[in-house]
């Protein structure tokens, strides 16, 4: 902001034509099943500055997403699976405030909330704790997702990084996959009804 560069000024005129032409778009939910599905990601030491990844995750009731962020991970990570790893923290917390919460609203889920990771080394890392030795300089708190996982309040399921919902909030994307993404994320132009008759 302080000292702006043709860079700078190029990417908000992007966003400004991207926001125009989707002015139209929003949300679009649709009745169906309660269980839920979270997808997180990380884009290892994406910001070219200072090296930082930055977490991305999506949470789905049903086919609808509820709850979804993109935020810069606090610390330098030294490995795509440790900005995964720190990414799969932070989606565990939120999975388990949404399920106290639907359960203080007297809707308890029927079935365990799944996390979705696309790379085979974090999820190795959550549900072995052989592997915690190797793994040490990660923050404690991300140890949360291991206890999570091993008493089974939490499933882990292998995604592949095609099927990553999340990564649109994590990265560009070329315009098919990005088009995908956000149609997966049931974002798109109002639906108008139809009447039969």
């Amino acid at each position: 902001m302080h000292s702006p560069l043709d860079t700078h000024y190029l990417a908000v005129k992007r966003i400004l034509r991207y926001l125009k032409g989707t002015i139209d778009h929003g949300l679009l939910y649709k009745k169906g099943s309660l269980d839920m599905t979270a997808y997180t990601d990380a884009d290892w030491a994406g910001d070219p500055n200072d090296r930082r990844s930055t977490t991305g995750f999506v949470v789905f009731l049903g086919s609808n997403p509820v709850s979804w962020s993109s935020k810069k991970q606090q610390s330098v990570s030294r490995s795509s699976t440790e900005a995964k790893y720190r990414a799969m923290a932070v989606i565990a917390a939120e999975v388990v405030w949404l399920q106290q919460l639907l359960f203080d609203l007297h809707c308890p889920l029927l079935w365990k909330p799944i996390l979705c990771c696309d790379n085979q080394s974090a999820m190795a890392l959550s549900s072995n704790p052989v592997l915690h030795s190797r793994a040490k300089h990660i923050e404690i708190n991300c140890h949360f997702v291991c206890e999570k996982v091993t008493r089974g309040d939490l499933h882990l399921q292998h995604v592949s990084s095609a099927q990553q919902v999340a990564d649109v909030l994590t990265k560009g994307l070329c315009s098919p996959s990005f088009t995908f993404h956000c149609s997966t994320l049931m974002l798109g132009p109002p639906v108008h009804e139809v009447e039969w008759g």
